[in-house]
Formats: structure tokens, sequence, C-alpha cells
């Protein structure tokens, strides 16, 4: 029998972070005026700088982007890489497509860019001789800490990953060593969906883990042990 410690969650703490998790989404629309206050962003982003990094070498920086002027220059770099990208669909998949919701840059309140310092010598080195792709990998882990906290404070978050980065660049002054990962819109909405936008919009539906599971090699299968491993979601996939 196990017994908690004094680092054990109790069981109510353990289901709000895993409401969390499940709860997140990447919010494109539903944004309110109302001002995120500088504590409540605050917070989120300490959750974000407190995210996993190889070596500890934290290479992240976060641009907030107040200026409505700046915000509105944004919107253009992802007007002009939305019309590129909507040229690689045709028929049904390009209606689909342009009826979706991509971003909410002018509406939300806070706009962040997520960026990766890819000279950042803390850690020295640490993780990276071997995989130098880490720093990006940590700088994504920054990212979603930053989201599940804000879900834990009723804030939605939206990933813009539709954008021209160089004209992104160029716009935010970012330089050539440094990457911008992810750029985000943070604000209160009205509503959180029960599912992913993209999902009930019929863009594309999720896996079924049991189908992604692989055991001691890639292609590894063992029935019994996913079913043992998931018994409700073995019992609705029979």
């Amino acid at each position: 029998m196990r017994t908690r410690g004094r680092n054990s969650f109790s069981p109510t703490e353990r289901q709000a972070v895993y409401r969390a998790i499940y709860e997140r989404r990447d919010i494109r629309s539903h944004f309110q005026p109302t001002p995120v206050p500088p504590e409540v962003l605050g917070r989120i982003l300490d959750a974000a700088h407190h995210g996993p990094s190889v070596g500890f070498m934290q290479p992240w920086d976060f641009i907030v982007i107040r200026s409505a002027a700046v915000r509105e220059a944004v919107h253009e770099c992802f007007v002009a890489a939305n019309r590129q990208a909507a040229a690689a669909y045709s028929g049904e998949r390009l209606a689909l497509y342009g009826g979706l919701k991509l971003e909410g840059i002018r509406e939300a309140p806070v706009n962040l860019c997520v960026t990766c310092d890819r000279l950042r010598n803390k850690g020295a080195g640490l993780g990276r001789q071997t995989d130098p792709a880490t720093d990006l990998y940590s700088t994504a882990c920054a990212v979603e800490n930053l989201w599940l906290a804000a879900r834990a404070e009723s804030l939605g978050v939206g990933w813009v990953s539709i954008l021209d980065f160089e004209m992104l660049r160029r716009l935010l002054e970012i330089p050539p060593h440094v990457i911008p990962v992810a750029y985000l819109c943070v604000g209160y909405v009205s509503e959180f969906p029960g599912e992913p936008v993209l999902e009930t919009a019929g863009w594309e539906r999720r896996e079924k883990l049991t189908q992604l599971l692989h055991f001691d090699r890639f292609g590894g299968k063992d029935s019994g042990q996913a079913a043992s491993m998931f018994p409700q979601r073995a019992r609705e996939e029979e």
C-alpha cells in the first residue's frame, strides 16, 4: 500500500493537473477584451521559465507584444503566409481550410513570442553534443508549461504557426542566432471547446493511443499489456 509523502499530490490536486492537460485547447476565437492582469501574466511566464531544459540551459526569451501597430503588422505576416499555405490544398480540403479560424492576433489582449537563443552557453553544452536540437525541444517544453498554467488561470492560448517568419524576425528585431519558436495569443475566452477545434471542424481526428504504443522496438505489439494499461479504452475499442 502506497503512503503519501510530502512530495505526493492529493487526489484532488492530481485531478486538477490532468484536467488542465485534457481541457487545454488551441484557442483562435472567443477572446474577450478583458485585460490580463500583470500578475497573472507574470505567473504563466514564470511557469514557462520553470520548464524542463536540457543541461539546465534555459534557452528561451519572451517578447511581450503590447503595441497595436506591431500586432497589426504581425497579422500581415500571417495573411502572407496563410495565402501561401492555402495553395497546398484543393477541392473540399481547400474549402474546409478557408473556413478555419487559425489565429487571434488582433483579438487576444496579449501576444507573446517565445524564442530560442541557439548560442546561449548556459549548461556548458550538456546534452547538446549528441543532439544540438535539444535547445529547441526545451523551448517547446516552456511553451507547454505556459499553456497548462494559462488553462489553470482560465486563459486561452492559441499558437500561431502560420507566419512569414522572416517578416516576423525583421518586425520584432530578432537576432539571426535566435529562433522564433512560438507566437502565442493569450486572453480570457467566452468558452473552452469540449474537443479540439480542428477535430470538431472535421480537419483531423485523434489517433487511438493503443495504435501508437510499441514495446521493446518500433512495431513491437503487446495487446495484453496495452489492455492492462488502458482497461476502459480497450473495452471501448473492442
